[in-house]
């Protein structure tokens, strides 16, 4: 019954987002079992070639409504083309009301994804190809009902 939901769920997103013209880059990894280990460090490689477009990037997370908690502390490794680090960032990220326990994503029974934005209006400083890695940084390990993490990268509209 969980497969037939979390399949329902990957054809919906999957259709939801395949419209949208503004996306250059989407893709997630799934997390084996829904259990995160910090040595788990999903990578996404993401090919830029127009430097004056201001991109939003955001992380696309799913999780099991049994998650324990109402936040997510990342680890965000940014490399440029040349592979120098252009950022090491911990950021920490919220995915349920803190109080009332309530999602903030799209759910569908108990897997709830998110769409949340972590750099907003950036451009790029060179064409190539950049690479995000990503951490769970949280006190357990590993991270249970984490079910896939991974990143969005998407043209800022421009308004006529």
């Amino acid at each position: 019954m969980k497969f037939i939901r979390l399949a329902v769920v990957v054809f919906f997103v999957c259709l939801l987002s395949g419209c949208d013209k503004n996306v250059v880059y989407k893709a997630h990894e799934d997390i084996d079992d829904g259990l995160w280990y910090i040595k788990n460090k999903p990578s996404f490689k993401v090919e830029i070639t127009d430097t004056a477009q201001a991109y939003n990037l955001y992380y696309v997370l799913r999780n099991a409504l049994q998650y324990p908690y109402y936040n997510l502390y990342i680890t965000r490794h940014f490399a440029g083309p040349d592979g120098k680090v252009i950022s090491n960032t911990l950021e920490e990220v919220f995915i349920s009301n803190e109080v009332t326990g309530k999602p903030y994503g799209h759910g569908l029974g108990d897997l709830f994804d998110h769409k949340i934005p972590f750099l907003k209006n950036y451009h790029f400083p060179r064409s190539g190809t950049y690479t995000f890695t990503i951490s769970q940084s949280m006190r357990q390990n590993p991270l249970p009902f984490i079910i896939s993490v991974g990143v969005s990268v998407e043209k800022v509209a421009v308004k006529e």
